[in-house]
């Protein structure tokens, strides 16, 4: 599966310790990241990871590219709810291409948490037969 990791700055660590947690179950799988936030998980887990843009540099766009041309299969989107961002609209944009293309995304640890267990018993691998 191909995994899209992006984190506001505010949740970079939480997202950096959520892969360190699962960095048997990432290491499986296809990451790509939003440059600050691949930096920091792939000094701190060592895993693989294709970095794009920071996400203020357009990074996001790049992923939500992906997600429009079906190369994503899941989006970790660790986002801070409580510090506006003037870059908003275009992470509703992103949400919204995940909805239209049926990519499971967890904005938060705990959905986060759901997705990757279920990744691991393989509740997602219908994304593959999708594709086939």
């Amino acid at each position: 599966m191909n995994i899209a990791l992006i984190a506001h700055d505010a949740k970079k660590e939480l997202m950096t310790q959520f892969c360190i947690a699962y960095c048997r179950v990432l290491s499986q799988h296809n990451l790509t990241a939003t440059g600050i936030t691949g930096k920091m998980v792939t000094e701190a887990t060592g895993l693989t990871i294709q970095k794009c843009l920071s996400g203020r540099q357009g990074g996001a766009q790049q992923i939500a590219a992906r997600i429009a041309c079906d190369e994503i299969d899941l989006l970790l989107f660790f986002r801070d709810p409580i510090t506006p961002k003037p870059h908003e609209p275009n992470e509703m944009n992103l949400l919204r291409l995940c909805d239209v293309h049926n990519i499971p995304v967890a904005t938060n640890i705990a959905t986060a948490e759901v997705l990757i267990h279920g990744l691991e018993r393989g509740d997602l691998d219908w994304r593959n037969i999708l594709k086939y």
